[in-house]
């Protein structure tokens, strides 16, 4: 939750590929031993026939999965342990989470080829990989509560803390009219609905500013907010509002479900409050009961699991599809979750939530959000 500029992103670039090397050392678990837009939508069709690299022999080394900062959190250490138990049932291979800190390492983890699997990713993060690595694709994602990709969203929030709600209404409404100047927190550049979303609905809501994106990540006395902040995570940025540090910030209403219960109003819509659960666990420990306001709520298109074939034959990618879409996960609580059930998953069971196949150009509209 530290303060990121411009030089703080490259720096961050240039380390990388030194981190990478160090990849295997971060805090991991083997499956049986030791242990998370706007736009219109295209019609989507079963993927295509998974690709995979030409084995010779019958690959036995571990399948690396690796998560990103927000499910990398204690609280879902459960849920990826069933996954990876999961990933071993289908390909009869041990399989290691590995943990990380920041985004960037992720996605150059994946499309490397040090981990051959990127969970819960983001669109952004899943089209960086593909970017720097063609054979990088899609592995499946999770639908919506009808149980198809016709509803397969999240939503991208823009709040404030409650006691300064006041600022942001315009005519008796919320707006996010009055942010400039203010003290504004991201996820970061790589989350798709705690950055791409929201920089993209700024420009676009101020577009006499002519505003780019540079202009909105760089606080300062002639930028666009007064101090901008990177909380690294979903969670971190929420804490950066809550706790104070912030008076602006973006994350997704699925990762604040563990931490957050609605107070005031409807589910994602601008207006709704939100207060931290009493018994949150950290770093929402110390701010229990602390509310905020959603001033702006965007549609997002759900994220990707993704794979890398270098280490995966097809064979594996498709049973690994084919349990993964079954009904048995979709009633999986470590997964879809009942408010009830006394677990903590990916997603919030409504009704039919499962996991679906889809393809690559399901996210265009990512890629061409911006352009």
């Amino acid at each position: 939750m530290q303060k990121h500029t411009i030089s703080k992103v490259m720096a961050t670039l240039l380390l990388t590929a030194s981190m990478m090397m160090g990849i295997a050392g971060c805090d991991s678990g083997t499956s049986g031993n030791t242990n998370t837009q706007s736009g219109n939508t295209p019609t989507s069709t079963p993927t295509s026939a998974p690709t995979a690299a030409p084995m010779a022999a019958k690959n036995t080394q571990p399948i690396k999965v690796v998560w990103y900062p927000n499910e990398s959190a204690k609280d879902y250490e459960g849920s990826r342990d069933e996954f990876a138990k999961l990933i071993e049932q289908a390909t009869g291979r041990k399989v290691e989470n590995v943990t990380t800190t920041d985004y960037t390492i992720a996605i150059e983890a994946l499309a490397s080829g040090s981990a051959d699997i990127g969970a819960v990713m983001g669109a952004v993060g899943y089209i960086e990989a593909k970017n720097k690595n063609s054979q990088v694709d899609v592995l499946f994602v999770n639908s919506g509560a009808s149980g198809t990709l016709d509803d397969a969203r999240y939503f991208s929030w823009l709040a404030v803390n409650k006691d300064d709600a006041a600022i942001y209404e315009v005519g008796g409404k919320y707006s996010i009219s009055n942010i400039e100047s203010k003290k504004m927190s991201f996820v970061s550049n790589s989350s798709t609905s705690g950055f791409k979303v929201p920089t993209t609905g700024i420009i676009d809501f101020f577009k006499d500013k002519k505003l780019t994106v540079d202009d909105l990540v760089e606080g300062g006395s002639n930028q666009f907010f007064s101090e901008v902040l990177f909380g690294g995570s979903h969670q971190g940025s929420a804490f950066n509002l809550v706790s104070g540090k912030a008076d602006v910030a973006a994350f997704c209403d699925t990762e604040l479900a563990p931490y957050a219960d609605l107070a005031e109003g409807e589910e994602n819509k601008v207006g709704s409050v939100y207060a931290i659960k009493n018994d949150a666990s950290a770093p929402f420990d110390t701010v229990g009961g602390k509310e905020f306001v959603v001033i702006a709520c965007t549609p997002v298109l759900n994220g990707p699991y993704a794979y890398n074939p270098q280490n995966l034959s097809a064979d594996e990618i498709q049973k690994i599809r084919d349990l993964f879409t079954s009904d048995e996960t979709a009633n999986n609580e470590k997964f879809f979750y009942t408010p009830d059930s006394g677990n903590l998953g990916f997603y919030k069971k409504t009704n039919n939530e499962r996991y679906q196949l889809v393809d690559d150009s399901w996210y265009n509209p990512i890629r061409e959000m911006g352009n």
